[in-house]
């Protein structure tokens, strides 16, 4: 075989190589394929010794997120607090209307629902009550902080209840509250709604404050313990064309879901 020939069978396979270790490229254009053999050839003159060339990963089209949200991403976000051990206290929020929530503008009304329930790991989920560690809801609160461009911080949303008055009669409940791991099912609260925003508003997070009683070892009275446990929700807000209403990073909450700069001010009650 001819040294040309060598090199070109050469080339060939150092391409084969690149797509074969690469993973699947996209090679948009003659220019991109002209470059992509125009590199193995540089690499393969030499020595005649080929080389794999890194192909960079082609770049995402879409914008980013102006605030980020997997709430609104998916249009629905289950939030999970160990109580205990292998006791998972579970927080479900969903969309309600509009259901498309890159339509949840600042002046449109925004309605949510949300449930709670809980959840023993360490028995079936068919087990009966009493050997279940039992946990108790006394009260739910909301509050809300928003991110604004302007750089402003309102609280414009509330709720306040005691889940027993939010429920039938007939569900199980005690002076510790609603019981949350009942064969009735937890608490549900089909819907609320977030009204009026300011209009500079790209996103707003929710708090959610949950005081619960806690159970330490299943059928045992005297073995409660009280907790108050915090989730934030993030939720981005659009404008009324569909767009961002501010271009913000990507990364616009904390470690933690809350929105930059909470609690550092309270303009609406």
């Amino acid at each position: 075989m001819s040294s040309s020939t060598h090199r070109r069978t050469l080339r060939a396979v150092a391409l084969a190589a690149v797509v074969a270790l690469g993973g699947p490229i996209t090679l948009s254009g003659c220019a991109q394929v002209a470059d992509a053999f125009n590199a193995i050839q540089a690499q393969t003159s030499g020595g005649g010794q080929s080389v794999v060339v890194a192909t960079p990963a082609p770049q995402a089209t879409a914008s980013a997120m102006p605030f980020d949200s997997r709430f609104t991403y998916d249009g629905s976000v289950s939030l999970s607090s160990e109580v205990a051990d292998g006791l998972e206290l579970r927080l479900d929020v969903w969309a309600v209307d509009p259901k498309r929530t890159m339509e949840w503008t600042a002046t449109n009304e925004k309605q949510f629902g949300f449930a709670l329930n809980v959840h023993d790991h360490r028995v079936d989920e068919k087990s009966v009550l009493t050997q279940k560690r039992r946990v108790y809801i006394s009260s739910v609160s909301i509050t809300s902080q928003t991110a604004q461009s302007g750089g402003q911080v309102s609280n414009p949303f509330q709720f306040s209840a005691d889940p027993r008055t939010l429920v039938p009669t007939d569900t199980l409940r005690s002076d510790r509250g609603l019981l949350l791991n009942s064969f009735q099912g937890g608490l549900l609260v089909p819907t609320t709604s977030i009204r009026q925003l300011p209009n500079d508003t790209y996103g707003i997070t929710l708090e959610f404050a949950l005081n619960i009683a806690v159970e330490g070892s299943a059928n045992s009275d005297t073995s409660f313990t009280q907790q108050t446990v915090y989730q934030y929700l993030p939720i981005a807000i659009f404008s009324s064309d569909g767009s961002a209403t501010a271009s913000q990073s990507s990364d616009s909450t904390t470690g933690t879901g809350r929105a930059p700069g909470w609690g550092q001010s309270s303009n609406q009650g």
